[in-house]
């Protein structure tokens, strides 16, 4: 997933290592000083992971950097972070994560009507085999628009 003109932050990994199932949108509770990093394009999605204790939703793993003008109150860097879901949704990624094989990541940080928002999904590994007829699907629809792009 290439990093969309609205997005603060994105994990482009994600659609590499994972074949996703299903997106969601979730809200999430941040401080003062974590806004304001994460407009600043200080967050970091690579190695976070979602996971749902007690019928919450958190945020885990994620990492947003200090806020350079923060003073003594300036926020931990690796904190867990609630999200904030309706019901369904959060039983919906409840019985999701429980199955064998399946796993909650985070997609993209963005803004939505002036608040951070999370997108979220439930996905599965790919394999090597997986990944490679993936990369090769790419290559043949690059050459596919390169020849069209000469053509006309």
């Amino acid at each position: 997933m290439s990093e969309r003109s609205g997005d603060l932050a994105s994990n482009r990994r994600a659609t590499h290592d994972y074949e996703i199932l299903e997106t969601f949108e979730a809200g999430i509770s941040l401080t003062g000083t974590e806004i304001k990093s994460i407009r600043d394009h200080g967050a970091s999605l690579q190695e976070s992971f979602v996971k749902v204790m007690d019928n919450e939703v958190w945020l885990i793993g994620c990492s947003i950097a200090p806020y350079k003008h923060g003073n003594i109150n300036n926020h931990e860097e690796r904190r867990q972070r609630k999200l904030l879901m309706h019901k369904r949704e959060i039983q919906k990624l409840k019985t999701a994560s429980q199955e064998k094989g399946q796993t909650i990541i985070t997609l993209a940080f963005y803004l939505k009507n002036g608040r951070v928002k999370v997108k979220i999904a439930t996905a599965k590994g790919k394999k090597a085999p997986d990944k490679r007829a993936d990369i090769k699907e790419r290559d043949e629809k690059k050459k596919i628009q390169q020849a069209m792009k000469q053509h006309q």
